[in-house]
């Protein structure tokens, strides 16, 4: 090789070595309140949540703030006590005491109680809670995947679409979450072998009809849920519950979508530009994250129960060994477990596996079977 292509080389190698994290500076406050908290009109207990959130360049994670006061005031004097429950830093109302009511405005307030923390007052703005309309229907359809599955041919999965639309108009901003169930069974007949997984979900929906001719929202893109699971396997349950937004609320939701999305890099919108409507009484420019949610709530449920093609199967590859006779398992449900027990056959055998969810269904759910889930039959 060419000298100067060699010393090239190794000067490459060497600087390629060298790789420093870069954390930016920034004049943002190492050590920031994080809120989170919502009130509706339903009869549901109430919670906030407080924490501390990490400096840029630490891993993700939030510091629950315990020993607070909080409490809620409406716009007619009255203050609700939210108490501190047994998970660290959450906050919960009484439901027997305070439930929201449409067209009353209410506060947050916090006392931090701490000594390490510069300002111990806090407050949102006084939010007004708007009614929300019902959900006019939840519905599915069957979409055909273009890719083929190797074995069953064509893929298929569900869509799930919303209705809804408020004649009054004084909801014109939306915002929805869901909580999804469902139930799956391993091909074997163990004793866990029927078992039900609930999932909240983590994505931003939202929809503003403000810029619509008329208030009316029709085949909302939900949820789409594809057979690269075992969601469709048996019977899926999808609870949607529909919030009624102010302008400024939206705005707060829309940005954050935008993070979560990645369509902004560090130096476009980061979270913690995102200005909420909560704020330090004793000093108004120190920054305060989150928002203190007050809506309207409508809830419906959908049921699916379909023949889905190209369906995966997750257990179709699971390790198995047979073992003859009636002689005792080594590591018998340690490392090892019984799937299929045949001791009334000729000779007596049994078939093992090595992996735990292939035996047994609680690694991923749980066996009790949803209070809900005969509803739609």
């Amino acid at each position: 090789m060419n000298p100067k292509r060699l010393i090239i080389l190794l000067l490459s190698l060497s600087a390629a070595g060298c790789i420093t994290q870069f954390v930016p500076e920034t004049d943002e406050d190492k050590d920031i309140l994080v809120v989170e908290g919502m009130i509706t009109d339903q009869p549901e207990t109430y919670t906030v949540k407080l924490s501390r959130s990490m400096p840029l360049g630490k891993k993700a994670t939030l510091k629950p703030l315990t020993g607070c006061t909080v409490s809620v005031s409406d716009d007619r004097g009255n203050y609700y006590l939210f108490n501190e429950s047994s998970t660290a830093g959450t906050y919960q109302s009484d439901k027997s005491v305070f439930i929201g009511m449409a067209g009353r405005k209410y506060k947050l307030h916090v006392f931090t109680n701490n000594a390490t923390t510069r300002h111990y007052s806090y407050e949102s703005l006084p939010m007004e809670l708007i009614s929300t309309p019902p959900i006019d229907s939840l519905y599915y359809e069957k979409v055909v995947i273009k890719e083929k599955d190797e074995y069953s041919g064509l893929k298929e999965g569900c869509q799930i679409y919303l209705n809804t639309h408020d004649e009054s108009g004084n909801c014109k901003y939306y915002r929805w979450d869901y909580t999804e169930t469902w139930e799956f069974r391993l091909p074997y007949m163990v004793t866990n072998h029927i078992c039900w997984i609930t999932n909240n979900s983590n994505v931003i929906k939202i929809k503003n009809t403000s810029v619509l001719s008329e208030n009316i929202i029709r085949k909302y893109p939900l949820n789409f849920i594809s057979g690269e699971t075992d969601r469709l396997s048996q019977k899926y349950s999808l609870l949607v519950n529909q919030y009624s937004l102010n302008e400024d609320e939206f705005t707060y939701w829309e940005k954050l979508q935008n993070v979560s999305q990645d369509v902004g890099g560090l130096y476009d919108v980061i979270p913690s530009s995102i200005s909420g409507n909560i704020f330090c009484v004793e000093d108004p420019a120190e920054r305060v994250l989150g928002y203190f949610s007050v809506s309207g709530k409508t809830s419906e449920r959908i049921f699916i129960k379909e023949n889905i093609r190209g369906l995966i199967n997750l257990y179709r590859q699971c390790p198995v060994d047979t073992i003859f006779g009636n002689k005792p398992v080594p590591n018998l449900n340690s490392s090892v477990w019984v799937i299929v027990d045949e001791p009334y056959s000729m000779p007596p055998y049994k078939i093992i596996t090595d992996k735990k969810y292939c035996a047994d269904c609680t690694t991923r759910g749980v066996t009790i079977k949803p209070d809900f889930w005969d509803e739609d039959n």
